[in-house]
C-alpha cells in the first residue's frame, strides 16, 4: 500500500513554509507574525510526520517587536542549507496599514537546527518576503517583493534580485527587477530554485485570501528574463470554491533524495455558516492559514501538480522510510519543567522574570499582571494555537485580586481587538468573582453585566476555567472543586477569531488559548497556574 501525506501537514495557524532538505532531513519554516519567540521550524524524515524542532530567534536582539501592530513582525521566513550551516532570511515588519509599509529584512545564521542562531545581520527595508538563493558556482542572490508608496502606482512594484556579498555580510552590486508579475497581482512571496539549466522563480499572488495562487517562471539567468509557466497558475483554490483547501498559495519546493518533486504550500479550511450561499461568502479559517504539500512532475522542463492546479487533502507519499515522532506537547502540561513547553508563544515579548515564572512555586506557572489585551507593548499572555475545530483547554487558577483592575484566566485570543475571557476579577459589592469580557472589532462588552458576575465562596482557594470549542461556537465553564463544571451560558462565535472576520489591514494570524494575567494598577499582582490542558476531539 502506497503511504499518503494527509493535508494539511501543520495544522493550526503555520503560514508561508519554507521547505529545504538536508541529507534525509526536511524542515519547514514559518512565519509567526507579532508571536513570540519569531518563526517555527518544523521537522520531517518522510514529508508525512512532522514535529517543531525550532525557534530560532529567541532573543530582543535578534527581534524587537514591542509595540508591532496586530499581523506585524515576522512575515515570510525563507530557510536554506549551504556551506555547513542553515541559512534563515525574515523581515520584521513594523507598519502594516496605510502608505507604507516600514519593514526590516535580517539574516541569521546556525550550524545546527536547533542551537543557538546568531545575531541578525541587517539586508535592506525596500519590501517583505525575502529569501537567499544559494548558485553553484557559490554566488548568493537575494530577492524580496519592493513596496511602492505612490498611490498612482501598484503598491506590489516587483520582485528585486541584488548579490549578497557573505564574506563581508552585506548586499552589494546594482538591483534589477526580475519579475513584476501577471494579470493576477500583489505579486510576493520569491523563491528561486536552479534545475538542470534553469532557474525557477516562485511567487505568490492574487493577495493571500481565497484569491491566493502560485505561479511560476524560468530563466537560463538568474537575473532574467523570465519566461512565464505555460499553465499560471500552478496552484489555487480561487476557481474550485468547494474543494476543502481553500486559499492556496505562497509556495516553495523541494527535491528528495530519491528524485521526487514536491511543493509546501499555505492553505486555510474554512468553516461556513448555515445558510450562507459559497458565492457570498466561502467561509471563516479560524485556525488560520497552515501548510500543506502537494506532489509535482515535471514535463517539459516545467513543474505541475499531480492532479492539476488545485490543491488535494490526500497525496501520495514519497518512498522514504516511515517515521513517527513521539508526542512533544502533553494533553495536560503540570508546568514541571524549567522551561516552557515550546508550543507555548508570549506576544511580541519574549517570557521572562518579568512576565512570569516556572520556578517561584515549583509546579506552577506564576504571571505577574502586565497590561491589557489594547496592548502592542507588554501583554502577559502565554497561549498556544487552535489546531483542531473541536477541543477543550482548562485550566486551574489561584488569582487573589485586591482591585477591579485586576484579571486573570483563560482567553480565546486573535488580536488585540477580538478576543474573549473568562477569569477572576474584583467586584466592589461581591468580592472576587468569576466575570466573562469579549471584544469584537475593538467594541468590548460584558456578557454577565454586573448582576451575572459568579461570586467566589470565601473558602475556595482555586478556581477551574475551561473552554470547549466546537466549530462555530465555544462556551466557558468553571469549577470550585475541579470535578463538577458549569457551564456558562453563553455562546460564541469561534468565526470571528479568523481572518475572514477582521478584514482589516493586518489579519495574518490565527486563533489562540491561553492564560493571562493583567494588571492595570500598575501592582503587577500574580497568578499562578497549576496546570494548562489542551486536547483536541477531532
Amino acid at each position: 500500500m502506497k503511504k499518503t501525506i494527509h493535508n494539511p501537514v501543520l495544522k493550526g495557524f503555520n503560514p508561508d513554509p519554507s521547505i529545504c532538505r538536508v541529507g534525509d532531513d526536511y524542515y519547514i519554516a514559518v512565519s509567526t507574525f507579532e508571536w513570540f519567540p519569531g518563526v517555527q521550524i518544523h521537522h520531517s524524515k518522510d514529508l508525512v510526520n512532522w514535529r517543531l524542532v525550532s525557534n530560532p530567534l529567541q532573543r530582543v536582539s535578534q527581534l524587537d517587536m514591542k509595540g508591532n501592530p496586530d499581523s506585524g513582525g515576522v512575515w515570510a521566513p525563507a530557510l536554506t542549507y549551504a556551506d555547513g550551516q542553515f541559512w534563515l532570511i525574515y523581515s520584521d515588519v513594523k507598519v502594516t496599514g496605510g502608505a507604507w509599509k516600514d519593514v526590516t529584512n535580517y539574516l541569521v545564521t546556525c550550524t545546527t537546527i536547533d542551537g543557538e542562531w546568531s545575531e541578525p545581520i541587517y539586508m535592506n527595508g525596500s519590501g517583505f518576503d525575502p529569501s537567499l538563493f544559494h548558485d553553484t558556482d557559490g554566488r548568493k542572490w537575494f530577492v524580496n517583493m519592493v513596496w511602492d508608496q505612490r498611490s498612482y502606482n501598484h503598491s506590489f512594484y516587483g520582485i528585486v534580485l541584488q548579490e549578497y556579498d557573505y564574506k563581508n555580510r552585506k548586499l552589494t552590486g546594482d538591483k534589477k527587477v526580475i519579475f513584476k508579475g501577471t494579470e493576477l497581482g500583489l505579486v510576493e512571496a520569491p523563491h528561486i530554485f536552479k534545475v538542470k539549466d534553469y532557474y525557477y522563480l516562485i511567487t505568490a499572488e492574487g493577495g493571500t485570501k481565497f484569491e491566493h495562487a502560485v505561479t511560476l517562471a524560468r530563466s537560463k539567468n538568474v537575473d532574467g528574463p523570465y519566461e512565464l509557466h505555460p499553465q499560471n497558475p500552478i496552484l489555487t483554490s480561487w476557481t474550485y470554491p468547494l474543494i476543502p483547501l481553500q486559499k492556496a498559495g505562497h509556495a516553495s519546493m523541494v527535491e528528495t533524495q530519491n528524485g521526487e518533486w514536491y511543493l509546501a504550500h499555505l492553505m486555510g479550511r474554512p468553516t461556513r455558516l448555515p445558510g450562507v450561499p459559497i458565492t457570498q461568502s466561502r467561509g471563516f479559517c479560524q485556525l488560520g492559514r497552515e501548510t500543506s504539500i502537494q506532489k509535482l512532475y515535471w514535463e517539459d522542463d516545467w513543474p505541475y501538480v499531480v492532479g492539476g492546479n488545485k490543491p488535494s487533502v490526500e497525496v501520495e507519499a514519497p518512498d522514504l522510510p516511515e517515521v513517527k515522532w513521539p508526542a512533544d506537547y502533553p494533553t495536560v502540561d503540570d508546568f514541571d519543567e524549567p522551561k516552557l513547553n515550546h508550543h507555548f508563544n508570549t506576544l511580541r515579548i519574549p517570557f521572562d522574570k518579568n512576565l512570569g515564572c516556572l520556578t517561584s512555586r515549583p509546579g506552577h506557572l506564576r504571571l505577574y499582571g502586565r497590561q491589557s489585551f489594547h496592548s502592542l507593548f507588554e501583554q502577559s499572555l502565554v497561549a498556544r494555537r487552535w489546531q483542531s475545530f473541536t477541543f477543550t483547554a482548562e485550566t486551574k487558577l489561584e488569582f487573589n485580586p485586591t482591585s477591579f483592575q485586576q484579571q486573570a484566566g483563560l482567553v480565546c485570543y486573535y488580536n488585540t481587538k477580538n478576543w474573549t475571557s473568562v477569569h477572576l476579577t474584583l467586584s466592589e459589592k461581591k468580592g472576587k468573582v468569576i466575570d466573562i469580557m469579549t471584544c469584537d472589532r475593538q467594541r468590548v462588552s460584558y456578557p454577565l453585566g454586573s448582576d451575572g458576575q459568579i461570586p467566589v465562596p470565601a473558602d475556595v482557594a482555586a478556581v477551574y476555567f475551561r473552554v470547549d470549542v466546537e466549530q462555530m461556537h465555544y462556551t466557558f465553564s468553571y469549577s470550585f472543586d475541579g470535578k463538577t463544571f458549569t457551564q456558562i451560558p453563553q455562546k460564541f462565535d469561534s468565526y470571528k477569531l479568523s481572518d475572514d472576520y477582521i478584514e482589516e489591514s493586518g489579519f495574518f494570524t490565527g486563533a489562540f488559548v491561553g492564560m493571562h494575567c493583567i494588571d492595570t494598577s500598575g501592582d503587577r499582582g500574580a497568578a499562578d497556574f497549576d496546570y494548562f490542558k489542551y486536547e483536541e476531539k477531532s
